[in-house]
């Protein structure tokens, strides 16, 4: 066992993405947190993090849930009446803009 430090965060994701990672966790009999750490420390180091089979479930759950995005609408996702995406890595993509006063 490692012993870790965990902290508590607010993510922003797509509703059916979502509802998938949770189904998924539940089949994994695992936290949310617990399988996107994996997920995240797998693609870190370019390895797949899932297996045949757990691909097999996804798919069950995207259809389930409506998933229909793919790797390749990644850096095309906006949220209705927000606009375009902020270029990664800049200020605007860390907050949203605020209105300045007139």
């Amino acid at each position: 066992m490692i012993e870790v430090q965990r902290v508590q965060t607010g993510v922003r994701m797509e509703a059916a993405l979502l509802k998938v990672l949770k189904g998924l966790a539940e089949y994994k009999n695992l936290g949310l947190g617990d399988l996107l750490e994996g997920i995240c420390l797998h693609a870190f180091e370019g390895k797949a993090p899932f297996s045949r089979e757990t691909i097999g479930q996804i798919e069950r759950l995207k259809q389930i849930y409506g998933l229909t995005l793919t790797a390749t609408d990644s850096h095309r996702l906006v949220d209705p009446g927000r606009g375009l995406p902020a270029k990664a890595g800049t200020r605007a993509a860390a907050r949203p803009r605020r209105r300045q006063r007139p």
